[in-house]
């Protein structure tokens, strides 16, 4: 046996000899990664040929590194060594650019060697000094590790990094300066490897990092990919496994939002383990310096015509409240509210003026560009900025999404209808603008009846208005669902007439839309109509029950006399919920997983990190009218 065993390690060891492997005995305080960078490979590569160091990675241990790919070869590089000055006396029209090309020096060393030049500008008869240097050429390695790339159209982060073999952490550390949102024509440091080693980018595949903690059912939940057809599809992923930072190769076709899966709520309460104080930053345009705060009725009237100020100030009461629930459960918090002024000038100088480094969480800003500069001024530090208010078109890695998308909130109500075994027939209306909407749902429901509002005969526009005859012998006896989908009020309103007057003797109709807009909510919509249509659509909250016992709702009449808006009732479910996440962890990005759905008074929150960027609210409330009332639908 243990001549056997000598012949396979003599094996082992001639053909490691023969590939150039190298041996490396593991340092106190080495890592994987400073390993990895120390001979210009990846930590994926080194586990690839040490499976066990996953497990038993520890000082004296020898790793194989294989052969870096990155080309390495000795270049030249020159350098300067000042040997003296020359002096300069000024002529008539000459300037600093001019004596810079004249001299062979740049214009920042010839103000280093004239100091008054940061603070004067150079004139006739000024006798300067202009440096001297000998140029010194050596043969330098390590300078060419890395060779510039253009990013190519349809490219993001995800695609670069899969196509050199690095993480998306390692891009961003070769580029600090590189923009959340990259753009053809980019240029970008990367690898220096040959092109034969380069992945090939295919386009019927997306590609996407893995997060910390992130195993194969999270995958699973949120690609709808089994752990074989990943492996199927990325053959490392057998060899490695799944680690923090791979890019992954998956088809473009993977359902994103195969997530929305029932999920028991968590009572964070229960889990609450860390009591350092939090750190939490409140950002909103409360606009003060336009209050005359000595003038108490005019600073009355302002709130009173100033759309915006009472959502602030009602938020603002929410977040107050929520944060002495927290102080009850023994969370402390240190909050710093800053005015945006709803001015993106003086976000920058929020930004420049204080370090967030430190930050839990940030809250805010409202306006779109003020909160695009403050998620990206802090996504270098992983500071989490919460979009509270707003639906930020770019949803950058550190921003946390509390409003679900729209189709989302489409998904839902799709699915609930789907889930109703009651349901004999589905019927869709839809005004002209909505065509492509109609056809998406008779995809869904292939035996569905379309309905389209009719055109001008003169014009081709369309008219806003359906003939009755369009509903005879639509609806027979039993259930059925019918869709309304539009934007115009008047059409909304006559259509929901026509469709309460079929609903006699045995017959059956549940109103739905997929978008609940101002529509719905015309005063030509007869909310009696809708109560009796038990008219159905998705939202990003619900209204509490006044009927049932609530602290908070309690708390707050009794201090102001009315019940809370539902600005109040999100500035506190959101602040709440953040306290508690990061009492139950040690930071916001491992307490959101979607496995972990909160509710509290109006809203819900089950976050997914999103494919392509931050975190998203995908926990969603499917309401209805209810003798006059909007209920949670069961």
């Amino acid at each position: 046996m243990k001549k056997l065993l000598t012949v396979i390690l003599i094996a082992l060891g001639l053909n490691l000899s023969a590939q150039n492997y190298i041996e490396h005995k593991i340092e106190e305080g080495e890592t994987i990664e400073s390993i990895a960078k120390k001979y210009l490979v990846t930590p994926f590569d080194i586990y690839a040929l040490n499976p066990d160091a996953k497990t038993k990675f520890q000082p004296n241990t020898v790793l194989i590194i294989p052969n870096s790919k990155i080309k390495n070869e000795p270049i030249d590089e020159e350098s300067k060594e000042l040997i003296g000055y020359k002096t300069h006396k000024v002529k008539r029209k000459e300037t600093l650019y001019g004596l810079s090309k004249k001299y062979g020096v740049s214009e920042e060393e010839i103000k280093k060697a004239n100091r008054f030049l940061y603070s004067e500008n150079l004139k006739k008869g000024d006798k300067i000094k202009i440096p001297r240097y000998k140029t010194f050429v050596s043969k330098v390695s390590l300078k060419n590790t890395v060779k510039k790339y253009k990013v190519q159209p349809k490219e993001g982060k995800w695609r670069v990094a899969y196509k050199f073999g690095i993480t998306v952490a390692e891009l961003e550390a070769l580029n600090p300066n590189m923009k959340p949102i990259l753009q053809p024509g980019d240029e970008l440091n990367v690898p220096n490897i040959e092109d034969q080693d380069e992945k090939v980018i295919e386009s019927e595949y997306d590609y996407y990092e893995v997060l910390p903690k992130e195993g194969f059912y999270r995958l699973k939940i949120k690609t709808g990919l089994t752990q074989e057809e990943l492996e199927a599809i990325n053959p490392e992923l057998k060899e490695s496994g799944l680690k923090a930072g791979m890019v992954l190769k998956i088809p473009a076709s993977a359902d994103a939002t195969s997530g929305l899966l029932d999920v028991e709520t968590t009572n964070l309460e229960s889990k609450i383990k860390n009591f350092k104080v939090k750190k939490l930053a409140l950002m909103l345009p409360y606009r003060l310096h336009r209050i005359d705060v000595d003038s108490v009725e005019e600073a009355k009237d302002m709130i009173k015509k100033d759309k915006l100020l009472p959502i602030v100030l009602d938020f603002h009461v929410g977040v107050r409240m929520a944060l002495d629930s927290a102080k009850q459960l023994g969370i402390s918090t240190n909050l710093k509210v800053f005015d945006t002024e709803y001015q993106p000038s003086t976000i920058s100088k929020i930004l420049s003026d204080n370090d967030f480094s430190d930050y839990d969480a940030v809250i805010g800003p409202m306006e779109e560009k003020s909160f695009d500069r403050v998620a990206d001024g802090l996504r270098s530090d992983r500071v989490p900025v919460i979009a509270a208010l707003n639906n930020p078109k770019e949803i950058y890695a550190n921003v946390f999404k509390t409003i679900p998308e729209d189709k989302l909130l489409q998904k839902a109500m799709i699915d609930f209808v789907k889930a109703d075994s009651l349901k004999t027939k589905v019927v869709v209306i839809a005004d002209q603008s909505h065509k492509a909407t109609s056809e998406m749902l008779k995809k869904e429901f292939p035996t569905a009846t379309q309905i389209y509002s009719q055109k001008d005969k003169k014009t081709g526009k369309d008219a806003h208005f359906i003939y009755p005859v369009q509903l005879e012998n639509v609806f027979r006896p039993g259930k059925t669902i019918v869709f309304l989908e539009t934007n115009n009020g008047a059409f909304a309103s006559s259509v929901i007439s026509m469709l309460n007057a079929h609903t006699v003797d045995k017959t059956e109709i549940v109103l739905v839309t997929l978008d609940k807009n101002k529509a719905f909510e015309g005063k030509d919509v007869d909310n009696n109509n809708l109560s009796n249509l038990q008219f159905h659509y998705p939202s990003a909250h619900r209204n509490f029950d006044e009927h049932k016992s609530n602290g908070f709702v309690k708390a707050y009449k009794k201090e102001f006399g009315v019940s809370p808006s539902k600005y109040v009732a999100r500035g506190f479910d959101i602040t709440l919920d953040i306290l508690l996440r990061l009492a139950t962890e040690d930071n916001l990005y491992e307490a959101s997983n979607e496995v972990v759905e909160t509710e509290y008074v109006e809203n819900k929150f089950r976050y997914n990190k999103s494919l392509y960027g931050g975190y998203v609210n995908e926990a969603v409330y499917i309401v209805k009218y209810d003798n006059l009332r909007i209920v949670e639908a069961n």
